[in-house]
């Protein structure tokens, strides 16, 4: 593991990335150096898992065909972990299928970056992924809809006092559809309030995160309606 920081106004966000080829590690740190980020490093996936329990990074860089562990694997254990549920992470690929972007998605990451890297496009996702995450407001108010409570707080919901526990963009999904119950949310405004303009995912993105909040929640309190978009029933 290494290291690399710079002196900046305020707290650096610190950010941990893991791929086993030296080449790339050390191109991602060198730029997201320069951008004023706490850069620290890992070669395989039991060391992500290491470093990130020692560390509690603000952004995890995976790459998803890692020795030891898969990025895939590394992300699912992660998201098990309460330290680690609002935990921003993009993953680092080779595998453009929709297949493996799905799979990605739905193991709890945020974004995804093809390679060959782009430092410029990456450097824009991690600024993008950021500013969003501090655009959210501190003071949006509990929502409570029938037997459901969904506390922007402590990023929980709770269905008759016992607590769900979703990833931060699912948590950002669920609230933003049970802010208006009844009200249908257009599959472009989604990506724009929940994933932002700068950010780039695929076409299957909100699908994915739908079917885990169902399944997270046990209930189906969201309806689909086909070819427009999605909305909240309680």
């Amino acid at each position: 593991m290494c290291k690399h920081t710079v002196k900046m106004e305020g707290k650096a966000k610190r950010i941990l990335i893991a791929d086993d080829e030296p080449d790339i590690l050390e191109i991602i740190s060198y730029n997201l150096l320069k951008e004023g980020y706490e850069i620290y490093t890992a070669k395989d996936g039991n060391e992500a898992i290491e470093r990130a329990k020692q560390l509690n990074p603000d952004l995890i860089i995976l790459d998803i065909m890692m020795p030891k562990k898969t990025g895939i694997e590394v992300c699912s254990i992660l998201r098990t972990q309460p330290m680690f549920q609002q935990t921003l992470i993009i993953f680092l690929t080779a595998l453009s299928d929709e297949a493996s972007q799905i799979k990605g998605l739905e193991s709890g990451a945020d974004d995804y970056v093809n390679k060959p890297i782009s430092p410029k496009v990456l450097i824009s996702r991690v600024n993008a992924l950021f500013r969003r995450m501090n655009s959210q407001p501190n003071e949006s108010k509990t929502l409570s809809i029938g037997n459901i409570n969904i506390d922007p707080v402590k990023f929980m919901v709770t269905i008759d006092g016992v607590d769900v526990v979703l990833a931060k963009k699912e948590f950002e999904l669920i609230y933003l559809l049970g802010s208006r119950p009844g009200r249908v949310f257009l599959r472009n405004e989604i990506l724009s309030q929940v994933w932002g303009n700068d950010v780039i995912v695929g076409d299957r993105t909100i699908d994915v995160h739908i079917r885990k909040i169902r399944q997270k929640m046990g209930i189906d309190c969201i309806t689909t309606v086909k070819g427009v978009g999605y909305k909240f029933d309680a």
